[in-house]
């Protein structure tokens, strides 16, 4: 049985939270807090395997009760309950940052009324990925921001405009944040590529994500936008709700195309759509990277680069908050290497001899 603790100062939340989980046999909730003081106090007592966290709520917060969880030996770990709203991206990418392993959009009345059977699949089945999950490495927070340089060039001196060598294309869901944090801060500033990160995350999010990842990286770190030119030394993360293509201009010229198509394995952005897209313009050099995920997606897509050529990565199960979509795609013979998160930017400038 996976021991539940919903933490939210509703009380019509925590009974329909509560409700939901309720109908899953392997699912037991074995308490409710209306607050993060009480959630912490509770957490001691009835030592669940993962809580549900509410970001606002009296006497103590979910961020603030983040930050006291993470100081405990043998913390549960948290999913966030969140109101989709655009401002509480910020608060949101920070929760994720403090050790939340993923989030789930609240659900508001009318998102009850619609989704209802939607919303508890999603709820249950990340519960029961993450609380199975074998992954065991955290990734350190951090929080030495990156240097200042002048706008457009790179340490070196390189402008960051020239024409890159090699397009990296990241995609990653539950867990992503840290890991894409973990990866994109190993990278130098010079780095002869572009790089393309597919995020599963509502709109909003995403643009605090890549705010909060180019405040730490070396790499100009944004939110993609509908025909922008890619750069070297760029990274560019799909915004919440849109695909993101990559088109080819000519020789020299690629550029970032964005729709709002129907989902693809479940996800708009998907890291599938956006690979295949890669793999279909032309460019010779193509680095991918898969990373901690539930479900299938960018599995064909990976496998795709890889049979034209390119160059494609897994990370391992030991440091996956879960090994859904690295799996996926080493079970249909799309990954040459496998690695463990702390290896991934190595392995990444390996493959481009740097």
């Amino acid at each position: 049985m996976i021991k539940v603790l919903i933490v939210d100062d509703s009380a019509f939340m925590r009974r329909i939270i509560s409700d939901m989980l309720k109908t899953d046999a392997d699912i037991e909730v074995v308490g409710i807090a209306r607050n993060g003081k009480e959630g912490l106090e509770k957490i001691i007592s009835l030592k669940p395997d993962i809580i549900t966290l509410d970001i606002e709520m009296p006497i103590m917060n979910g961020l603030e009760t983040l930050a006291e969880l993470m100081k405990m030996k043998s913390a549960p770990k948290v999913i966030i309950l969140s109101n989709l709203r655009y401002e509480d991206g910020e608060a949101v990418v920070t929760a994720l940052e403090l050790g939340a392993l993923d989030y789930i959009v609240k659900p508001t009345c009318l998102l009850i009324s619609e989704n209802a059977e939607q919303i508890r699949e999603e709820l249950i089945d990340k519960i029961k990925s993450i609380c199975r999950s074998k992954g065991k490495y955290i990734p350190q927070i951090k929080s030495k921001p990156r240097p200042v340089f002048a706008i457009g060039k790179l340490n070196n001196g390189i402008e960051s405009g020239k024409t890159f060598k090699y397009i990296v294309a990241i995609g990653t869901s539950t867990g992503g944040p840290q890991a894409l944090q973990e990866v994109l801060t190993k990278l130098p500033e010079d780095i002869p590529a572009t790089v393309l990160i597919v995020q599963h995350m509502p709109p909003g999010f995403t643009k605090s994500l890549a705010s909060r990842l180019n405040g730490l990286s070396q790499l100009n770190v944004k939110e993609a936008e509908d025909g922008e030119e890619l750069k070297r030394g760029w990274a560019y993360i799909a915004p919440g709700n849109y695909h993101m293509l990559v088109n080819k201009q000519n020789d020299n010229e690629y550029r970032i195309s964005l729709n709002s198509e129907k989902q693809e394995n479940g996800h708009r952005p998907s890291v599938s759509v956006m690979m295949k897209s890669v793999a279909e313009s032309g460019h010779k050099n193509i680095i991918a990277v898969i990373m901690t995920g539930m479900g299938n997606d960018g599995s064909d897509g990976i496998l795709k680069i890889k049979n034209i050529g390119g160059k494609t990565i897994a990370q391992d199960e030991n440091t996956c908050v879960v090994y859904g979509m690295p799996k996926s795609a080493v079970n249909v013979g799309a990954i040459d290497t496998i690695a463990p998160l702390q290896d991934i930017a190595t392995e990444i400038l390996k493959q481009m001899e740097v």
